[in-house]
């Protein structure tokens, strides 16, 4: 590891498995803030990546608050070229639940209470994750699309925030649907005036400020702040 500032960040390979069976490897970037109090793994959208800009933002402003991120890859280029794999949300999640075995198999993350953050697609990844895996401590999804999870929203144990753009109304309505199905500690966010991609001033800096504080709440062991 480098230290940045006062975070270690690594680029690591999360060990995973392809549709037919066999082993890969998916990169990804690994950041522990000094005395970190918890970890996030971030599941991107449909047609982005671990280098998507949106999520390093909110990263970013994670690490302010002492929380770890891993940001990967979901798929290997290969397979993100076909656009069934782009939208598989059983297999993203499966790839999500791999990064979870993988972070809780290393000495220096296996400890940390863990948080998913899901964009897009990804959120419904999140959300099947979160589902089958009860190490998970709470879940945010930015501009997501939660509806695709299906069945799984009802066996998400913990809390759960979907933090939509006011202006996003087609995803806004089908993140109210998903709210109601949601059995567990819950909010939906709306942020006034942002798109899908919340593009607009200050609107991506509210989802960050939004995630930080949720986290904060659910990964920070009891008498922190």
């Amino acid at each position: 590891m480098t230290l940045t500032g006062t975070a270690a960040a690594a680029d690591i390979l999360v060990p995973a498995f392809s549709a037919s069976g066999h082993p890969l490897d998916l990169p990804g970037r690994l950041v522990l803030p000094d005395s970190a109090r918890g970890l996030v793994l971030f599941a991107h959208g449909s047609g982005s990546s671990r280098t998507s800009p949106r999520n390093r933002h909110v990263a970013e402003v994670l690490h302010e608050t002492w929380l770890g991120t891993l940001l990967f890859d979901l798929l290997t280029e290969r397979e993100a070229a076909d656009r069934v794999n782009v939208f598989d949300i059983g297999l993203l999640g499966e790839r999500l639940t791999a990064a979870i075995a993988f972070v809780r198999s290393r000495e220096t993350t296996a400890p940390l209470p863990l948080g998913l953050f899901g964009a897009s697609t990804g959120a419904a990844a999140a959300l099947i994750a979160a589902a089958q895996e009860p190490r998970v401590a709470a879940v945010v999804s930015r501009g997501g699309r939660p509806d695709m999870a299906g069945a799984a929203l009802g066996r998400v144990h913990c809390p759960t925030l979907l933090v939509v753009g006011g202006h996003d109304e087609e995803v806004l309505a089908l993140n109210r649907l998903a709210l109601e199905r949601l059995d567990c500690e819950k909010r939906l966010a709306v942020v006034p005036g942002a798109t899908h991609l919340f593009e607009e001033p200050g609107a991506l800096e509210e989802v960050a400020r939004l995630a930080a504080e949720w986290f904060a709440r659910h990964l920070h062991p009891k008498g922190t702040s």
